[in-house]
């Protein structure tokens, strides 16, 4: 419906407009009854609607209505499936339309800086590229049924340590190349109806009252249109807020911020054009949630369940297969073991807790799948509410174990472990759970374990396991997917979206993490997860982008559609990938961009691209990845934009990260060269190794080489390997003056500084 919005909010009062920038209670937005303002409904829950059944309080957390829970935000990310994460997304919705919401707050973009990161098993990955992605489908998913999204948390909030007061100090590339990347592309391919604001600060200043990010960045530079809301609790200033761009404070303040913005356009502080803004941003999306309501709307609580199934099957991922132990056989004895059999983890806790529609009992649906023919024996092993042994437990698990031909162990991280609101100290499983490991290991050589966690864990007992599967926190649907993919009903497919190091001190973070007091550094800059572990050349435990299928793939045929290219211009690669083995299986295939020499630190490789197959026995399928600028560029802070170095780029295609099968090389040349200007201090062996100005800058050198010994060995070691050449190397023009014995004079140096600058000024142009 076509509404003038100018024209309503031109009959609002100063008390409305201002009212409206809260909420009315801890989920709806003011109505104003007599203009035809309606109050409009937000809701937790990224991977589920958690709906509160107390319709007006925060009270209970865990006392939402029923919805369907689906894998968390790892695990959805572990998928690599954009079309399977939208569909998720529109499941989503139609859950929000049946039950009144209009807002989904979620998904989380946020980047997985480290492994302890109470929130971990909220964000989708280490890795902004495919971070966004997920996002965006996610988004489009959600969407695509009339109800809208908050991606959250803008921005750098990667911890929960002093989550609301603590200081994120990160330097301008990072914060471009890792921490907005997660967002940028996710606004705007997707849209998101708003973005929800963080509670840290960053390099000083509140998120929440961030004119750089809320307006410059977000506004002007990405296009958003939506409105900005604030995590809950997350207002510092509101009147200072307003002007940088944040529209709505959750939940309600009961009136008392709305009066300090009526008095702030009472005494000029605040523009009243700036308020208006604010009110026409939010009533643009609440009359569009309005004008998509659906009435009568219902979802099949089934067919949520069983794609609940399916997305759990894909967001897992096998990481050891010794022997081919898996997949299971239909016959023999086989023992689960595990307090998670009774008591599945299958979602984080904090304010995604959802109350499921429907939970699969882990140990019917194994024993289900195993069939007739198979005896299966279950034992505790350990409590799951404690950390301390219990010898009888364990020797319980040792009998049943000895009596089998295969043990599947379930362990994990209990509910305690992790949570919002807090982060670990440490990437250990309990006591009771390694001890049950290494016991059982001690019997049954045939070892299975399976994994219920939302985050990276150390895992010093892997030797001893034949069988490994990461099922992270995978949805009320958890059991039945970890049977399907035991007994091979479905081949696994899943990837790690983050590195597992082997040792938490091994984390590129863990010197700076969570900082001290309200101030955390992030002194790695660009270097998170595999960007640090593959230029540093630590080995992880497992790598990003790892995962195993009980089929094997084969690449060939990379090819690249041009080898030299214009930044400004795109390139298209194709690989063809066979399923070699006797399965269907599918296939994650990876496209990482190194750049082969760089004047800035870039890291060893990039993920720009990547492809979900699905192949038969002995099918090919031909994979075209499209590359643009962002692929090849850096964020270059003195130009502050996206740059692009001239030179080649080798196009690297991988299974991971660690695993690169096909390689080939293009040239990329730069649209926009950087001008440097020359002044007196620059050094002259920058200018010696400049392409355009080497020649100029050597027959300047030439003209005072008679007298002046430093620029002689200059021109006769250009790299600098002897004493007198490292000096000159690093030497400023100015220097020349001191050491020519006055046959380069300051004169002459003012002359020299104008004919290069002039050099760079008629070559250094742009492409035309």
């Amino acid at each position: 419906m076509n509404r003038d919005i100018k024209a309503l909010i031109s009959q609002m009062t100063l008390e409305e407009k201002s009212s409206l920038c809260s909420g009315l209670d801890f989920w709806h937005t003011k109505e104003i009854g007599r203009l035809g303002i309606p109050s409009i409904m937000v809701a937790d829950g990224p991977h589920g609607l958690r709906k509160q059944r107390d319709r007006t309080g925060n009270t209970g957390m865990f006392d939402s209505i029923p919805a369907t829970c689906f894998p968390s935000a790892v695990g959805l990310a572990s998928t690599w499936n954009r079309k399977l994460i939208e569909r998720v997304g529109s499941a989503l919705g139609e859950e929000c339309q049946a039950e009144d919401v209009s807002i989904l707050l979620g998904p989380g973009a946020n980047i997985k800086r480290s492994p302890l990161c109470g929130r971990n098993f909220e964000y989708f990955s280490e890795d902004p590229y495919l971070s966004s992605e997920m996002a965006a489908n996610h988004i489009s998913g959600v969407q695509s049924q009339g109800v809208g999204t908050s991606l959250k948390h803008f921005a750098v909030n990667n911890q929960e340590h002093r989550r609301m007061s603590i200081d994120a100090i990160v330097d301008e590339r990072t914060l471009r190349e890792i921490y907005l990347a997660s967002f940028e592309e996710a606004i705007k391919k997707a849209k998101p109806w708003t973005v929800m604001c963080s509670y840290n600060k960053v390099n000083g200043d509140y998120a929440s009252e961030h004119d750089y990010l809320l307006s410059h960045i977000l506004r002007n530079e990405w296009g958003f249109d939506g409105f900005v809301v604030s995590d809950w609790g997350a207002v510092n200033e509101r009147v200072k807020g307003l002007s940088a761009g944040l529209e709505l404070e959750m939940p309600s303040s009961s009136g008392e911020r709305d009066q300090m913005i009526k008095e702030a356009v009472l005494d000029g502080t605040l523009l009243v054009e700036t308020l208006d803004r604010a009110v026409e941003r939010l009533l643009r999306v609440i009359f569009k949630a309005v004008d998509h309501k659906k009435e009568n709307a219902s979802y099949l609580i089934a067919e949520h369940h069983q794609l609940a199934r399916e997305a759990a099957r894909e967001s897992m991922v096998l990481l050891k297969n010794e022997d081919d132990v898996l997949p299971l056989k239909k016959e023999g004895t086989l023992t689960i073991i595990g307090g998670f059999v009774e008591n599945p983890r299958y979602q984080g806790g904090g304010s995604s807790h959802i109350i499921p529609t429907l939970i699969d009992s882990t140990f019917e649906e194994i024993k289900k799948m195993a069939g007739r023919n198979t005896n299966v024996l279950y034992a505790k092993g350990y409590q799951l509410e404690k950390n301390d042994i219990n010898e009888q437990l364990v020797l319980e698990a040792i009998e049943v174990a000895g009596r089998s031909d295969v043990t599947v162990l379930f362990v994990g991280l209990p509910d305690r472990y992790e949570s919002e609101g807090y982060d670990r100290e440490h990437m250990r499983i309990p006591e009771n759970q390694f001890e049950l490991i290494e016991k059982v290991a001690d019997v049954q050589k045939n070892l299975v374990v399976v994994l219920s966690n939302g985050a990276p864990i150390e895992m010093p007992w892997i030797n001893k396991v034949k069988g490994l599967l990461e099922g992270y926190l995978g949805g009320q649907a958890t059991g039945g997917a970890i049977a399907d993919l035991l007994f091979g009903e479905t081949n696994p497919s899943g990837k790690l979206a983050e590195t597992f190091p082997k040792a938490l001190q091994d984390n590129p973070s863990y010197l700076f993490f969570p900082g001290e007091e309200d101030r955390v550094e992030y002194r790695e800059g660009i270097f998170v997860g595999y960007r640090y572990y593959d230029t540093k050349n630590v080995e992880p435990l497992f790598p990003f982008g790892f995962g195993l299928s009980y089929t094997n793939f084969e690449y060939e045929n990379l090819w690249i559609n041009r080898k030299d290219i214009f930044d400004d211009e795109t390139v298209n690669v194709t690989v063809d990938v066979i399923n070699t083995g006797s399965l269907v299986g599918k296939e994650i295939v990876q496209l990482y961009v190194r750049d082969v020499s760089s004047s800035v630190i870039r890291p060893n490789k990039e993920l720009k691209g990547f492809e979900k197959l699905e192949l038969q026995p002995g099918e090919k399928k031909t994979v075209t990845f499209t590359l643009d600028k962002r692929a090849f560029a850096y964020y270059n802070v003195q130009i502050k934009d996206w740059h692009v170095e001239t030179g080649d780029f080798e196009i690297l295609v991988a299974k991971s990260s660690r695993e690169i099968v096909l390689k080939e090389t293009l040239r990329v040349n730069s649209t926009v060269p950087i001008r440097k200007p020359i002044h007196r201090n620059t050094t002259v062996g920058d200018l010696l190794i400049d392409p355009i100005l080497g020649s100029v800058a050597q027959e300047i050198l030439a003209r005072v080489n008679e007298n002046n010994p430093l620029a002689r060995a200059a021109l006769e070691d250009n790299d600098g390997s002897d004493m007198m050449g490292a000096m000159m190397k690093y030497m400023p023009l100015r220097g020349l003056v001191s050491f020519s014995q006055g046959t380069f004079t300051e004169e002459f140096l003012d002359d020299v500084i104008q004919l290069l600058n002039g050099e760079v000024e008629k070559k250094h142009k742009p492409k035309s």
